[in-house]
């Protein structure tokens, strides 16, 4: 009389398939748990560059001088100087209202006499908008002149 061999899958080769498993699914959780914590990088930066290109605007939409003398606030800033060692401060509405979300962001400004291409001092400046943020160390610096019509 013959026996035959039952087909099938013994214990051990049981637990040694969910060691396997179990081992290529740790691995794809550590490498999913990386790349989400790195993708909220790329959105502070994000935020970081529309809030600098939101002041650099703002500054470079004002004259270059007004005669007269600078304003205590940033409701009050009249001429592109007024904004010069702005901050670093909270980013706010011109008035100062506090805007929901960027309470962790900081925005400063400063404001040089450059020469560019032949015209003095006096007829160009230079607007550098620093923004940073208290989540990261990472600033962002936007750079842009205006120059004395």
């Amino acid at each position: 009389m013959s026996i035959k061999r039952m087909a099938g899958v013994t214990l051990i080769e049981l637990i040694v398939a969910m060691v396997i498993v179990g081992a290529a699914l740790a691995g794809l959780v550590a490498v999913y748990n990386r790349a989400s914590i790195a993708s909220a990088d790329p959105l502070l930066t994000q935020q970081m560059l529309a809030i600098g290109e939101t002041m650099m605007e703002e500054v470079l939409q004002k004259p270059f001088t007004v005669d007269a003398a600078p304003a205590p606030n940033r409701q009050f800033f009249n001429d592109v100087k007024d904004y010069d060692n702005y901050g670093p401060a909270p980013v706010t509405t011109v008035n100062g209202d506090a805007i929901d979300g960027l309470s962790h962001y900081r925005v400063a400004v400063k404001v040089d006499p450059v020469t560019i291409g032949g015209a003095s001092q006096a007829a160009a400046q230079r607007v550098r908008v620093t923004v940073s943020t208290t989540h990261t160390a990472d600033t962002i610096v936007l750079t842009g002149w205006k120059v004395s019509p």
